[in-house]
Parts: C-alpha cells; structure tokens; sequence
C-alpha cells in the first residue's frame, strides 16, 4: 500500500487545489466547517441554490462528476484523481448534497443500462446541476429487503403504468428525476420479477410527501404513484432484469455513502478540549481519554482501510464488498459519540433551537439523525451479511422465500 501521490497525482492535486483556492464560496467556509454533522443548514441560503450554483461552476471548470466519460459531462477522470478532488473539495463538498445521489448512484446506472441518447440526454444536465435525481427503492412493507417491493408497473402498449409507493426517499421535494425499481410479473420469484426505469418527478400521478424529522429537517419523503405512465423508452436494462440493475446502483450507494460519512471524532475531540467537567477540562479525565483513545483508533483503521481502496483505484483495480466495512463502523461510531457528548454535557445535553451554537447543539443534531445513518445504503444488518458472505467467505443467510413465485409468498395485505 502506498500512501504518496505519484508525480502525476500530485500535479493534479496542486492543479485542483488552486482552482478551488480561486473559485470556491470562501463566505460560506466558517458556516459550512461548523454546520451539524449529517445535516447541513445555512442560515442565510437555501442548500439547494446554493448546491445548483457551485455545481455549475464545478460544471463550467471542468471539474463536476469528473470521472464521467467526456461526453456525458465528465472530465475522464481516473478514480484515484476522483479521490484526490474529494480530499482538495473539503468542507465545499458539502454543498454537493443534494447531486451525491444522482452523482453517485443514478448515474452511473443510466451510463451501464440507458440508452446512447438517455445519456446524452441526461447525464450532462445532472453533472451541471440542473436537474437532480433521487433514488425510488425503498417501500414500507419491504424494509432491507429492496427484492420484496410492491409497487407495480403493467406494460399497457408502448407504455408502463405504475402504482404503488416508496419511503425514505431522500431529496424527491426537489429532485427532477427518479431511478424506479418496480415488480412487472408476481409470478416469479421476487428477484426475478422485477423491472428499472427512470422517470420524471413532475409526472401525473406522482405526489411527492415530506417526512417531518425528530431534528427538525424534512430531508425524506413518502412517494405515491397512481396510475402514472412512464415510456417504455425509459426502462434500463431488460424487463424482469431490475435485480442486476439494482445492484450497480447498490454498490455505488454503499461506495458513495461510506466515502463521505463523517464519525465525529475531531468534534469530540475539540469539545472534551473545552469542556470543563467538575474536576476540570473533560480531556484530562481517564475516562474520558479511554473513549477518545478507542475512538481514534476506529477512526485510523477506517482511515487506512480507505486507503486500501484508494491504492486499489489509483492501480486501475475494482474495489469490493469490503467497502461496506466503513459505512457499517462510521454508522455507528457517530451515534456511539453523540451519545457520549450528550452525556459529558449533563443537563446542556438537552438544549437545542436557535441557541445551538452555544449549547454544542451539533451533538443534538448528530444524534437525532445518527439512526438514519445505519439505516440509509443498508442496514447494518445487511451490511454484517455482505461482509460475512462476500468478504469472510462465511456460509450464507438462509433465505426460504428465495425460489418461491413472489405472489406465493404468505404476506398480509398484498
């Protein structure tokens, strides 16, 4: 493993670095250094706009979705000079949030299934930010498992009619465009019987519900589809072939996510820096050194195991399942550390609203959306069996519904 730059990739370093000394938002480096982690909020703009703005610019420099073909608005980049732009991008990247899933996971599937001119069409006004993609899998009786979705869509000529719902689907109140996973036959198995398409947010029939959360955000969305038609133009990859499909956006999701999930531990440790406990600053106590301690030392093995998958990239090679280590521990080290500031905090733990800032409010914020961040890309559940059968080797989970016709499968309420 070697963890230097090449000359090669140091002089794109030095090239990044200088066009984002030149180019990015500097007015918005203190608000977006301290906005909560997991959540971003700036006080005097909405992330969206200002996310749309520094996409553009990213767009017009050349440097947005950089490792995309050319012709679909990318620069060619190698992944390890994606990497790179990342580590130069910083607290800027932030902004980037609501483009991560199109970016992420919806793009890359329309470049391995869509069409030549769904390509064209599509991916150059996603990488320039002006159109954003979300990601319709989840659905309330299917939980993990994406395979035991309900929503239908019944082929009707050259056309697909959908119905049916989706849940926790993250940015659908400002996205243009979704990825759609659906069941076209429920006389197969459930993996079998399923179809992808894309499909336009402002469709007839698509009625888009936000989901208020406990830290006040209403990031998620409950999505309803009634009777709404989609091209048969606008199915990626073959019908009753969704499976495979899923997987791609699947793999870039966990990818995506565990690449940029933030554990926590420099805020923990600048606030048991400050924090004055009854006998004195919090980071003198024994204890409370033991947690840090432990905490470092996670933070430096998921440091390294990162680097692992960047020497891989920078070879050319493919990274594996083992990229789902890092989602599964950083999940839960950011709750595990909120947890623990709240509790150092005593009584101030409980302090939110507009005095956040003063209260150590970043904490509250962390932990009230912690959970989402072991459910989001999969659970940790599903995370521990891909590890244990694609990284350890170990025998599979038994599945029993696993050759069963999908309409056989004893359910209530189908």
């Amino acid at each position: 493993m070697n963890f230097d730059d090449t000359p090669q990739e140091a002089a794109f370093r030095e090239t990044a670095r200088k066009w984002i000394e030149a180019n990015a938002p500097r007015e918005l480096h203190a608000e977006l250094s301290k906005s909560s982690l997991g959540r971003i909020r700036l006080a005097n703009h909405d992330i969206v706009d200002v996310g749309k703005a520094w996409q553009k610019k990213k767009f017009e420099g050349n440097w947005a979705c950089l490792h995309w073909p050319r012709e679909y608005g990318g620069r060619g980049a190698t992944p390890i000079e994606k990497v790179i732009w990342q580590q130069e991008e910083g607290v800027y990247g932030k902004l980037t949030q609501p483009f991560q899933i199109g970016e992420g996971m919806c793009g890359p599937t329309v470049m391995a299934f869509g069409s030549e001119d769904a390509k064209r069409r599509y991916l150059p006004k996603l990488a320039s930010g002006e159109e954003i993609w979300c990601q319709l899998f989840s659905e309330p009786s299917a939980g993990s498992d994406v395979a035991g979705l309900r929503t239908r869509a019944e082929k009707k000529g050259d056309n697909w009619v959908v119905n049916g719902q989706k849940i926790w689907t993250s940015g659908a109140h400002y996205s243009d465009y979704g990825l759609l996973i659906a069941r076209t036959d429920p006389n197969v198995p459930k993996h079998k019987g399923l179809t992808m398409f894309f499909l336009d947010m402002k469709s007839p029939g698509v009625e888009v519900r936000p989901i208020k959360q406990a830290n006040g955000m209403q990031e998620f969305n409950e999505v309803y589809f009634t009777d709404v038609v989609i091209p048969d133009s606008q199915r990626l990859g073959a019908v009753g072939d969704g499976w495979n499909v899923s997987l791609t956006t699947l793999m870039n999701e966990r990818m995506s996510i565990g690449a940029r999930l933030a554990t926590g531990v420099p805020e923990m440790f600048e606030l048991c820096s400050n924090l004055v406990l009854e006998d004195g600053l919090a980071i003198d106590d024994p204890a409370v050194r033991s947690k840090l301690a432990s905490w470092a030392a996670k933070s430096n093995g998921l440091k390294y195991t990162s680097y692992r998958t960047i020497s891989a990239l920078s070879k050319g090679e493919r990274p594996g399942p083992e990229n789902s280590i890092g989602k599964l521990v950083s999940g839960m080290m950011l709750q595990d550390i909120a947890t623990y500031a709240m509790d150092l905090q005593g009584a101030a733990g409980v302090l939110t609203g507009n005095d956040e800032e003063t209260a150590q409010g970043q904490f509250q914020q962390m932990l009230l959306s912690s959970p989402s961040m072991r459910i989001a890309g999969g659970t940790d559940e599903i995370l521990r069996n891909i590890i244990a059968e694609r990284v350890l080797g170990l025998p599979g989970d038994i599945r029993v519904d696993k050759d069963v016709p999908y309409n056989k499968i004893p359910t209530k309420g189908r």
